[in-house]
């Protein structure tokens, strides 16, 4: 089992009722849950990085999954795991539960060190989405974060976080815990333990995202 020391963590529920959680509107509802290790695509001096969706799991699809670590050029995404499990909590009346939850370790981004940027690591993280038939909940956890100068103790939902040169310029966005609601709000959600997004002033194009799930409320 994962163990967390000092570490940052944030969370958030959505019932069925509209409007508990401030968050930007998706356009269709999510699905009944999944989980993701991570990916990137983003494009620099030329060259194109892409790194799919990394052992992704679904509770109507494939339950769990593996990936070893993947290194390209600029991001590094160590080895994880991902789980979306059912469990039935009142066989009287086919109540279920579920959780949807992806687990890595040793994240880290170099792509903006020539630009004069920090080096950002993540040592250890999870993400997960939980359905009951009430509603939904997701939350994440992390430590070992290097490079993000200024991170507070306790992060807010879709805290976005200033990744900045030596010189000050604002290289990247990295938004934590970046939580989407569907519009009309179902009671599902989704979330993103880390989603950075290059500026133009990088000359890096495209963005990165570390840890994703979503679920729906169960039947």
């Amino acid at each position: 089992m994962m163990q967390f020391g000092a570490r940052r963590v944030g969370a958030v529920t959505a019932a069925l009722v509209l409007g508990l959680v401030a968050a930007p509107p998706a356009w269709a509802a999510n699905p009944a849950g999944v989980a993701s290790v991570g990916s990137a695509e983003f494009t620099k001096g030329g060259t194109r990085v892409s790194v799919p969706p990394l052992a992704p799991c679904a509770v109507d699809g494939t339950t769990s999954n593996s990936s070893e670590a993947v290194s390209r050029t600029g991001v590094r995404f160590g080895a994880g795991t991902s789980t979306c499990t059912t469990a039935v909590v009142d066989p009287d009346h086919g109540t279920t539960k579920s959780t949807s939850e992806a687990v890595g370790t040793e994240f880290e981004l170099s792509a903006l060190v020539s630009a004069g940027g920090p080096r950002l690591r993540v040592a250890r993280w999870k993400v997960t989405c939980t359905g009951t038939e009430s509603g939904t909940s997701a939350g994440w956890a992390a430590d070992g974060l290097h490079g993000f100068a200024g991170l507070p103790e306790q992060i807010p939902t879709n805290y976005v976080h200033q990744v900045r040169a030596s010189d000050g310029t604002v290289l990247a966005t990295a938004t934590f815990g970046e939580t989407v609601l569907p519009d009309p709000n179902d009671g599902s959600i989704a979330m993103a333990l880390m989603h950075l997004r290059f500026t133009e002033a990088s000359t890096v194009t495209g963005d990165v995202v570390l840890g994703s799930t979503a679920c729906s409320p169960t039947p």
